[in-house]
């Protein structure tokens, strides 16, 4: 008789998070067929049905919801373990899954790669990148070890390891370049380009713009700094982007950055990690051994 193996647990959990086969089977790195063999298989372990297969999605059925809790589980505890021998084998070595958010992963990630490639030659770094409530999930059920994020996330189960502050920047078009960088309460009153909801940069901004919900609801969204950039050549608006974006997202778009007046709206970047996990210490070793990225040129930014 086929026995419930830790494959079908890691399987069952890719769909239960993606609740899509073809997705799932992606996130598992083996083809659509092969996952649904395996699911297949589990269900026939349990001698009843996990999941409701639609045209579109997967749904869950109520004996899977609760097989999908505790397998998550029963993983979380097989990686602590996995990761307990690890913790006392000297230098940090081995799989490390790392989340890191959109607007640092393409402008950081290369650097934080060749940085720990040199100081950790063993480790075998799974960056993913996506939006902090989705790391956060992620990271409290134990499918990320550490995640690089805004601070602080306020998450009393999570340690937190400040790497450094920038600032933001206003982005206009090119043809503003002469003209004065407007009051915060100027600001307020300009077509202004943030990301969609989802993104913590986005709900930064706002908050440094001190806007109201009603107007908030009102800005144009875009799905990328890139996009909004480029939507601020176009002459549509203005935004505000991390200065490490800088160089990159405005290399090929007709705008001008400025530094916004004192008290000037940053951020603080850093990584943050369970603090029940056993690789901890390493962690904290990790994350004192990154050097921030450099900051931009001044003469890149107007007055």
């Amino acid at each position: 008789m086929t026995q419930l193996t830790m494959k079908h647990l890691r399987y069952f959990d890719a769909l239960a998070r993606q609740r899509h086969f073809g997705r799932a089977a992606e996130a598992s790195s083996i083809s659509q067929p092969a996952l649904s063999l395996q699911i297949k298989e589990l269900e026939e372990i349990l001698g009843a049905p996990l999941v409701e297969r639609g045209p579109r999605q997967v749904r869950l059925t109520a004996l899977g919801e609760d097989f999908a809790l505790r397998g998550a589980e029963i993983l979380r505890a097989v990686d602590e373990l996995a990761a307990l021998g690890r913790s006392g084998s000297g230098p940090l070595a081995g799989r490390l899954r790392l989340g890191i958010i959109p607007t640092v992963a393409p402008y950081f990630l290369p650097q934080l790669i060749r940085q720990l490639s040199e100081r950790f030659p063993d480790l075998d770094l799974r960056p993913r990148e996506a939006v902090t409530p989705r790391l956060m999930r992620d990271l409290a059920e134990g499918r990320l070890d550490l995640a690089l994020v805004a601070l602080p996330v306020s998450e009393p189960s999570l340690a937190e390891h400040p790497l450094f502050d920038e600032d933001f920047l206003l982005v206009r078009p090119s043809a503003m370049a002469g003209e004065p960088v407007p009051a915060l309460e100027d600001l307020r009153q300009m077509p202004l380009l943030l990301l969609e909801e989802g993104h913590c940069f986005r709900d930064q901004a706002i908050s440094y713009c001190k806007l109201p919900p009603a107007l908030a609801g009102e800005i144009m969204q875009g799905s990328s700094l890139s996009t909004l950039v480029q939507m601020v050549g176009a002459g549509i608006g203005v935004t505000l982007i991390p200065e490490m974006a800088a160089t990159v997202e405005t290399r090929s778009a007709e705008v001008v950055l400025h530094r916004l007046p004192d008290p000037r709206p940053s951020r603080t970047i850093g990584l943050v990690w369970r603090r029940t996990n056993p690789l901890a210490p390493q962690l904290a070793e990790l994350a004192a051994a990154l050097v921030p990225p450099a900051a931009m040129p001044q003469d890149g930014i107007a007055g």
